[in-house]
């Protein structure tokens, strides 16, 4: 009963968001518009180049990197400014909030990051994906632990005063390691490698979720009631 409750809360926790995101359209406008703007600077700049594949394999993840950082930055913002932390700390445990926001955050990079691959995929030539095996549980990976640490850190930063210029700063130590592994696998995957050969990179991803998840579940609590 107690796990239907949790679930059923989570849901419905996401369900707000859902409909929030809906009517607003802040965090899919920042998103998309970033990626627009971003994908085309980039076919100006290499129009003439030749760029190798393994290089382009690191652009698509600093886009992916920085329109996160542009649209979930707001996560918990929301609700500080218009005083609903009260409403939801009476009404919600501390897990179950995280976990629908952590949902939220999940499909909505998913969304907007097949939208991204495919542009990049058209647009840009040079890169071909030899291995779709490989890059596609990279990107399921890499989204997953992208939402679970900028979730978290979302939570942090919202309680500071200079929210916008925070997040990019806090986020990039704590994602390096998360991006210079996923950068690894896409290699891999334009290289068309066996997929035995990546499997270790796919480890250290599930071992960066799984620590990132065990650390959210220690201090969210102390985070959304401080």
């Amino acid at each position: 009963m107690k796990l239907t409750t949790f679930g059923l809360t989570s849901f419905v926790l996401f369900t707000k968001e859902y409909r929030s995101e809906i009517r607003t359209r802040y965090a899919l406008n920042a998103l998309l518009m970033f990626v627009v703007t971003t994908l085309s600077m980039i076919l100006f700049s290499i129009a003439r180049e030749n760029v190798s594949p393994e290089v382009l394999a690191g652009v698509l993840w600093v886009i992916i990197f920085f329109s996160t950082m542009s649209g979930l930055a707001r996560t918990f913002v929301s609700e500080e400014e218009r005083g609903t932390v009260l409403t939801l700390q009476l009404i919600a445990r501390p897990l179950t909030i995280y976990i629908g926001k952590l949902f939220f955050n999940f499909l909505l990079l998913a969304s907007i990051n097949v939208v991204t691959v495919a542009l990049y995929l058209v647009l840009i030539t040079n890169f071909s994906v030899q291995s779709y095996s490989i890059f596609a549980l990279t990107l399921i990976l890499g989204t997953l632990g992208l939402a679970a640490a900028t979730t978290i850190l979302a939570a942090i930063i919202a309680k500071a005063h200079s929210k916008g210029t925070l997040f990019p700063v806090i986020c990039f130590p704590i994602l390096l390691p998360l991006l210079i592994t996923v950068i690894a696998a896409t290699q891999k995957a334009v290289e068309g490698v066996p997929f035995e050969e990546a499997s270790g990179l796919f480890r250290a991803l599930i071992a960066y979720i799984i620590v990132i998840g065990a650390v959210s579940y220690i201090l969210f609590d102390y985070i959304w009631k401080d």
